[in-house]
């Protein structure tokens, strides 16, 4: 999936690049804050090609490592985003015992003399370390989310706020520069994070933005949505023009992840009648596809059966009944490289789906090839699904098997042929039940007219089929007519609604069109 999803957007992503040449020119020696309450003299102590470094004077001289660091960090940004204006340089500055958090500034804002700038204090900066990398990480994030791919502003801000997207942000940039300890770190920060929007106890590294990222695609994922918004999202020249509603977000998303995340959505923030009519609102308008293929079959781990393995050496906290535990925070450990597991379900189930999750460190210790067997009696098996080679690029990623089978078996064996290092350790197995596929994006078989339109004071809908429901919304997702059963012929009443343009929603035998009205 990750090479699909990358190869679909690399030529968009391409033309970008392409598009902005970087001139390299010499940063001022010195720089006079002229924004906020800012009003300090700065000094240019490092400048490459990719990055300038700037200090008050309070930062301490012994202060290096943003030299390397934030080039690093913005040198991953521009490899994974694109190009950032014409000279397509980071400003970074530090402030030592003034200011608090940090502020961002893009190319596109003269107010900090069109330059991409992190702006950070109090310090001191001392350390190097967590919260030195945390926050200025986070600076570029708001980088990122306001000015990608030639576009200015931000229209999701609204919905996730100052943070939610650096969360994302800071973990992808941690793992894409190789800081195995940082991307640990900054994992178990974030994963117990909760926040009170969209909803209170809403999880929005642990539900939404971690699980897209691990499932539909990485890096590519996040990229893919920029791609997305700069392409379909409305614009006043360089300038998005309006915010998201939350049905369009997740239409975004979905579209960058290709699949249809309404429902990591409805478990993340739950789902509003409301979202429903914008995100409906959003497919017909943004008319991009993505797939939406749902097993319906059940997690056989959940329902009773027990865990096994091969070898009984593993340590009291990572022994292999954490494979089924339901939680990606503890791991199952070997001291081989090759061994098997075994799950023993409570009855024979037909399986064609299985996943499994990394586990928080040591790649080297990730399985790579493997064979799925199953058992009816536990001691004559049957080879299900063979792989070789595979790999789990990010720590506690849950990857998806599916394989063909028709056949009902009790016991489920993995075996572990070999991996790059000396032991062997995963956080979680499941095996799934085989259910059905459905299509996201099927076009609507329905058959409808509606009249007159525009309309004046009431509409009148004709349709196949006995019955249906219908549901009114305006432009921006918001309804205007409460969702009731309508049977064909039905008049409309409309006498209440402005003039303007609606969108009428009618179901009939689960799918649904939608087409425009003009009111006058």
């Amino acid at each position: 999936m990750k090479r699909t999803l990358t190869n679909r957007f690399a030529l968009i992503t391409a033309v970008v690049l392409l598009c902005v040449t970087a001139h390299a020119q010499t940063p001022p020696a010195t720089w006079q804050e002229h924004w906020f309450e800012h009003n300090q003299v700065l000094n240019r102590v490092y400048y490459d090609n990719d990055l300038a470094v700037y200090y008050d004077n309070n930062v301490s001289s012994s202060v290096t490592w943003p030299f390397q660091y934030m080039g690093d960090v913005w040198r991953y940004t521009k490899s994974v985003y694109g190009n950032y204006g014409t000279e397509n340089r980071l400003y970074a500055i530090f402030h030592t015992g003034r200011y608090s958090g940090g502020h961002p500034s893009t190319y596109f804002d003269a107010g900090h003399d069109n330059r991409n700038v992190t702006d950070c204090g109090p310090g001191p900066w001392t350390s190097g370390a967590g919260n030195d990398l945390d926050l200025t990480t986070h600076e570029v994030a708001h980088i990122v989310e306001g000015a990608s791919k030639g576009i200015h502003g931000s229209p999701h801000r609204p919905l996730w706020g100052d943070s939610k997207w650096a969360e994302i942000f800071n973990y992808d940039v941690y793992v894409g520069l190789g800081r195995t300890g940082d991307v640990t770190r900054w994992y178990n920060l974030m994963i117990n994070n909760s926040d009170n929007f969209p909803r209170n106890n809403t999880f929005w590294f642990r539900d939404w933005f971690y699980p897209i990222y691990a499932n539909h695609g990485g890096t590519a994922l996040l990229n893919n949505y920029f791609v997305l918004l700069a392409q379909h999202f409305p614009k006043n020249g360089n300038n998005y023009a309006r915010d998201m509603n939350w049905g369009e977000f997740v239409h975004f998303w979905s579209g960058a992840a290709n699949a249809n995340l309404k429902a990591q959505a409805t478990l993340a923030f739950g789902w509003p009648a409301e979202w429903e009519a914008q995100f409906i609102q959003a497919q017909y308008q943004f008319p991009f596809p993505y797939s939406n293929t749902v097993n319906n079959g059940n997690d056989i781990t959940n329902l009773g059966g027990s865990v096994s393995a091969q070898y009984s050496d593993s340590p009291a906290a990572e022994s292999v009944g954490n494979l089924i535990d339901n939680s990606h925070t503890t791991k199952y450990l070997t001291f081989h490289n090759a061994a098997w597991v075994q799950y023993q379900a409570t009855t024979n189930y037909v399986v064609d789906r299985y996943s499994i999750t990394s586990a928080n460190d040591a790649v080297e210790r990730d399985p790579l090839s493997w064979t799925l067997q199953g058992s009816t009696n536990g001691t004559t098996w049957t080879n299900l699904d063979t792989r070789s080679g595979e790999d789990f690029p990010y720590r506690y990623q849950k990857r998806v098997f599916t394989f063909t089978n028709s056949t009902a078996y009790r016991y489920y064996r993995l075996t572990f042929t070999n991996n790059s290092g000396s032991l062997l350790q995963l956080a979680e197995l499941e095996f799934f039940e085989k259910g059905t596929a459905t299509a996201a994006t099927a076009k609507p078989a329905v058959t409808s007219a509606i009249y007159p339109n525009p309309s004046t004071d009431k509409v009148v809908i004709n349709f196949d089929g006995k019955q249906a429901t219908l549901t009114i919304t305006d432009e921006q997702g918001h309804k205007v007519v409460p969702t009731k059963a309508v049977g064909s012929g039905e008049a409309i009443n409309l006498s209440h609604l402005k003039e303007g343009v609606y969108l009428i929603h009618l179901e009939v035998d689960g799918v649904t069109k939608t087409e425009r009205l003009l009111k006058k």
